[in-house]
C-alpha cells in the first residue's frame, strides 16, 4: 500500500525559512503557496491539504500574528490568518500573475519565526471516525506527499524517499486504544494503517474530539 514520499517533508511538514523586510517584519513570495495550492485544486482530494503555519523557530511555538497583508504593484489585500497563525490563503492565479508578495508582522517581537507548510486534514465534520475513514485518510494525504514531491523524486529516485506508515492523530484530550496497532501519547496517537481496515466501519471515538490527522512518516 505504501508508496514512495518526498524526503525533504519530514514528520509531515516542510520548515521554510521566510524572509525579512523589516524588523520583525516578513515577506514572502506568493508563488511558492500558489504552487502547492494548485497541486491540491487538480487533485481529488476530500480531506487532505497544504496548509500555511506561522511558528517560532528555536520553540515552535505558534507567532501569533499581529497583522498581515497581500501585496502586489497596484493593489493591496488584507491577509486572513487564525489565531493559531494558520495563513488561510486564496487560490487566485491573478494573484500569482501579479507577482504578489504576503507581508506578516507577528505580535511577539522577541519571535524568530519561520513559515511552515504542513500536509493534514482537520476538516472532518460529518466523518465518522473508523479504521475505514482513517484508511480513507491516510491514502489520501500519501497522495497529496506523492504529488507534491513531483515525477523526478516520486518516480526516479523512489530509492531516497521515506514511506507513510499510517496516520498520527491529535486529539483535544489523552486517549488510548486496546489495538496493537495503535499507540498513544497524551493526546497524539499512531495508526499503523493497513488495507484490511477497508470494511472496518466500527466507530472509534467521537469525530469532534479530533484536531487534525497528519502523515505518519516511518523514517
Amino acid at each position: 500500500m505504501n508508496k514512495p514520499l518526498l524526503k525533504l517533508v519530514t514528520a509531515s511538514f516542510l520548515a521554510v525559512a521566510a524572509s525579512s523586510a523589516v524588523a520583525k517584519e516578513f515577506v514572502m513570495s506568493y508563488d511558492g503557496f500558489y504552487d502547492r495550492l494548485k497541486v491540491v485544486n487538480k487533485g481529488d482530494f476530500q480531506y487532505a491539504r497544504v496548509n500555511f503555519y506561522i511558528s517560532d523557530i528555536g520553540t515552535n511555538e505558534v507567532c501569533s500574528i499581529k497583522n498581515g497583508t497581500i501585496l502586489t504593484e497596484k493593489n493591496e489585500y488584507p491577509l486572513n490568518y487564525t489565531d493559531k497563525a494558520q495563513l488561510l490563503l486564496p487560490f487566485d492565479k491573478q494573484l500569482d500573475t501579479d507577482k504578489a508578495v504576503i507581508v506578516v508582522q507577528p505580535k511577539n517581537p522577541v519571535h524568530d519565526c519561520q513559515l511552515k507548510l504542513q500536509i493534514e486534514a482537520n476538516e472532518l465534520e460529518g466523518l465518522t471516525f473508523s479504521k475505514q475513514s482513517l484508511l480513507t485518510i491516510n491514502n489520501e494525504l500519501e497522495a497529496l506527499l506523492t504529488d507534491l514531491s513531483g515525477f523526478f523524486v516520486s518516480k526516479l529516485m523512489w530509492f531516497l524517499l521515506p514511506e507513510q506508515k499510517g496516520v498520527v492523530v491529535t486529539f483535544n484530550a489523552p486517549k488510548q486504544f486496546d489495538d496493537e496497532r495503535i499507540t498513544c501519547e497524551e493526546s497524539v496517537c499512531y495508526f499503523e494503517v493497513t488495507d484490511s481496515w477497508q470494511n472496518d466501519t466500527k466507530v472509534l471515538a467521537d469525530i469532534n474530539e479530533v484536531v487534525k490527522v497528519t502523515p505518519w512518516i516511518s523514517k
